[in-house]
């Protein structure tokens, strides 16, 4: 029997405690430890069983509770103080950078994600690449930079773990009642719940908007979850990364298409977006199609669009980025073809590495790189691996050329530091949370007294060995075990042991199974009573990875074993507050995936912030992170790569079971006097002050401001003044430039030197070139050159532009430059052709280079 009508029934707050509403429904409290302590004062108990949910907390409150804090004078005057720091908070609107203002448009930029993780009480993240999107948000609330967040609301999130018996992952999906979260329901102009829709091959698929505040950033959520969609389009909306190929197709079209146009629903057009992972790319058609609107051309709307979009891709390897194949595409995308003026096969050719193989899937990474002027990798190595990976894209391209670069992620200190440990810090470190990304501030770490920083890293470890028996305890519970099951998880782990922890994604690549390999070895190394060392792993595979669902299942069963029980421990059901346990109280934080497979690795930079030490491969962001004489943490290897896997899993199995051994253990029981380990603690102290101020979101976000942005946003501002024309100039440059560049030509290259030269000698490099008809302003001709291999393949490169001297007649120019050899050894040159326009952010983004 089903209620005729539902109403949603709230708690009658006396107005002398009001206040507690704007502060639950600002996710502001996830990263501010002052406003926190009001819900946990109020039931801390409550307040765990809510998940840290404020607004559920309210809602379950018992009347009689909130009479008592009506009456409770200091409570009242501790949430005044919160309300007020809420309210200066939102209001502070200085920033660092000024942004371009139009008349029309009131945001710079839309940043759009699959997932977010920002708080317990959202739960529409998996794993890092959420993480990453949510640390995104609230440093961009932080430094005041005008940006608003688009993402899917998910009513069943990504999965909750349990473990069966034998240790095989299984999947349980709990539904979220919205109405219980830090969201408000987005209202039409007549006061309606606000709808989108989108076509799916000639069915209409609805959506919702919901609205969370994260500081000053507005996130706006789509749910598909409504009585008008078909059961099956209802779906779209419920699990994260669930169903299969088609319905993964349906989300991102929500996501892309349909998020721009929530955005424009709500009167708000922004000049630039930031696809977080290729999976919003769709959004990237969607502005080209509303441009044509206004009357632009497909080149034209392609142009304003590719110079306004930033792409982040996150993938180091190629099959983890979606590919549809053609028939599916066809299904969906004829008629959106169509409206963009193009033929299928044509429209195919965006999202292809190769635009004339008809066979190839469509790749939403390849769109989203053709649709931006600004992508970048998430670290520097990650970089590299991306600019190999895509290069067919540009296929005229060096691989050093392809116009991928680098901005290396960062997390949100304020978020991820610990709470005695934030106390420390805003002793002696000062403005830490204001200014995070300063390295004057994080020089301070090293004014800290040592016996005062271990002190209160051993009390977070103790901590942790408390949270981690309780947890395991729960677990066993679960599963119906036995009493002396549940008294030997109260005696698991030692607080004053060695702590290392793993916690992460079990993807096989990530290899949390490399202890493993030597498992006598590694028996031997727990049962050493005279060195404990004990190991926290957590983590979740994906459903569909059974691979890694094995690698689970081996390590809770060694878990289980009676020599290892005590010393190792695998938490069930992963999550931001496992997470946080783990990198505010390990002693070590441990990552060895296959170099060069991890895209970067956040949960090494959070465990380093609460003064965690690393052994990682060389991988990620620790490939430039680590030097072998700054003694910031170990090493597992100096960056080699194997074609051999086997061989490289056992290799690096021994390093990492010889550097516990020889390196780590014997320095953390070194002990001196007041029984510190000095030399462990001058470690803490290097990371926090050379690695604090770098691998901070604050630092990330400013970076992207700075190169991606406000550039993108000066763009735009160009091209679409003076009804578009530069965009149609810039449209009419391009086409003109693809009609003519085949008919390019270098001739006659010559040098006024001989087969030896000297160090740092000048060489003069002159060429005609041919430009059928172009301008000298619509090109940039380079020298390329530097230090070469013996078949003379390029080891290094520089290039030097080389100005046009004469005007030879007949389309011919006379360029000269000059060029110095900087170190001996063989030494060569080319000369190229790139294009050059003044609002091309990036001469190499249209794949054309001539070369000589």
């Amino acid at each position: 029997m089903q209620a005729l009508r539902v109403f949603s029934v709230v708690p009658k707050l006396p107005p002398r405690l009001e206040a507690l509403w704007d502060i639950a429904n600002n996710l502001w409290f996830s990263w501010n430890s002052e406003l926190t302590n009001i819900f946990t004062t109020i039931d801390h108990g409550l307040w765990v069983a809510c998940e840290q949910n404020p607004i559920e907390l309210l809602n379950r409150l018992p009347q009689r509770r909130i009479e008592e804090l009506a009456r409770d004078d200091f409570f009242l005057q501790r949430l005044a103080d919160a309300k007020r720091a809420l309210d200066h908070y939102l209001v502070r609107r200085h920033s660092n950078y000024k942004f371009p203002v139009l008349p029309d448009r009131n945001m710079a930029v839309a940043y759009f994600s699959l997932e977010y993780g920002i708080a317990m009480c959202l739960p529409i993240y998996s794993g890092g690449l959420g993480v990453l999107a949510g640390d995104h948000l609230k440093s961009a609330s932080d430094l005041n930079v005008p940006l608003v967040a688009v993402g899917l609301l998910y009513r069943e999130g990504y999965f909750r773990q349990y473990m069966t018996p034998d240790g095989w992952q299984q999947e349980r999906y709990p539904n979220h009642d919205f109405e219980q979260m830090p969201l408000k329901p987005v209202q039409d102009e007549l006061g309606n719940q606000l709808r989108i829709c989108v076509d799916l091959a000639g069915q209409t698929l609805c959506a919702r908007v919901w609205e969370a505040h994260v500081g000053k950033v507005r996130l706006f959520l789509l749910d598909t979850n409504l009585p008008d969609n078909s059961p099956e389009f209802r779906q779209v909306t419920a699990r994260l990364y669930g169903g299969g190929l088609e319905m993964r197709l349906w989300q991102e079209i929500l996501l892309g298409i349909g998020g721009i146009k929530a955005l424009a629903a709500m009167g708000i057009e922004p000049m630039v977006i930031h696809m977080n992972e290729g999976h919003s790319a769709f959004a990237g058609l969607e502005r080209i199609r509303v441009y044509m609107e206004h009357g632009l051309s497909f080149e034209a709307a392609t142009e304003l669009t590719a110079s306004s979009s930033v792409f982040t891709t996150h993938t180091p390897v190629p099959a983890g980025n979606d590919r549809f194949p053609p028939e599916l595409m066809q299904r969906y995308f004829e008629g959106y073809a169509g409206k963009l003026g193009l033929a299928f096969k044509v429209f195919m050719a965006l999202g292809r590495e190769d635009p004339r193989d008809d066979g190839e899937q469509f790749c939403m990474t390849v769109l989203a790189l053709r649709l931006s002027r600004f992508s970048n990798g998430v670290s520097k190595l990650h970089g590299e691996v991306s600019r190999k990976m895509w290069q067919r894209v540009w296929p005229q391209n060096p691989v050093e050329d392809v116009p991928i670069g680098s901005i290396t992620n960062g997390v949100h200190a304020a978020t991820w530091v610990a709470t005695d440990m934030a106390i420390l810090y805003d002793r002696y470190l000062g403005n830490w949370r204001e200014d995070p990304d300063c390295g004057r501030i994080w020089d301070q770490a090293e004014s800290i007294p040592d016996a005062e920083l271990w002190r209160t890293h051993e009390r977070l470890r103790e901590r942790l060995v408390d949270f981690v028996r309780k947890r395991l305890r729960k677990q066993l519970q679960d599963k119906g075990a036995r009493h002396k099951e549940l008294q030997i998880s109260d005696e698991v782990l030692d607080p004053q042991a060695l702590t290392i922890g793993f916690a992460r994604r079990f993807a096989t690549y990530k290899r949390a199974n490399l202890l493993l390999m030597d498992k006598e070895r590694l028996v031997r190394l727990l049962n050493d009573t005279g060195r404990r060392v004990q190991f926290i792993f957590a983590g979740k595979a994906h459903p569909n990875d059974n691979e890694g669902k094995k690698i689970i299942q081996e390590l809770q069963q060694l878990c289980r074993r009676d020599d290892c029980r005590v010393s190792m421990v695998f938490l069930e059901d992963y999550d931001v507050k496992i997470a946080s346990r783990m990198v505010q109280g390990c002693d070590v934080w441990l990552n060895n995936p296959r170099r060069p497979l991890e895209a970067c690795g956040t949960s090494g930079m959070k465990a380093m912030i609460n003064g965690v030490l690393q052994v990682s491969t060389l991988d990620g962001w620790w490939d430039e992170a680590y030097r072998p004489d700054n003694g910031l943490g170990w090493a597992i290897g100096r960056g080699e790569e194997y074609d051999d896997l086997t061989y490289q899993d056992f290799v690096e199995s021994q390093t990492l079971f010889n550097i516990l051994e020889n390196d780590i253990l014997p320095e953390f029981y070194d002990r001196g006097r007041g029984n510190l380990p000095r030399n462990w603690i001058r470690k803490m102290k290097n990371a926090l002050r050379e690695l604090g101020p770098v691998f901070t979101s604050h630092r990330m976000v400013e970076e992207y401001v700075e190169r991606a942005y406000l550039p993108s946003c000066r763009n735009y501002v160009n091209l679409v003044k003076d009804d578009f024309k530069a965009a149609k100039d810039l449209a009419e440059w391009r086409v003109r430039l693809m009609t003519r560049w085949s008919n390019l030509a270098i001739a006659d290259i010559r040098t006024e030197t001989h087969a030896s030269i000297f160090v740092e000698e000048p060489i003069l490099v002159e060429a005609r070139v041919h430009l059928d008809g172009l301008a000298p302003t619509d090109v940039q001709v380079e020298i390329y050159h530097g230090p070469v291999s013996q078949d003379s393949a390029f080891i290094r490169r520089l290039t030097t532009p080389k100005a046009p001297e004469k005007d030879l007649g007949d389309g011919w120019h006379l360029y000269r430059g000059e060029v110095m050899p900087p170190e001996a050894g063989r030494f060569g040159f080319t000369v190229r052709i790139l294009p050059h326009h003044h609002l091309l952010l990036d001469s190499h983004a249209l794949g054309l280079i001539h070369w000589a």
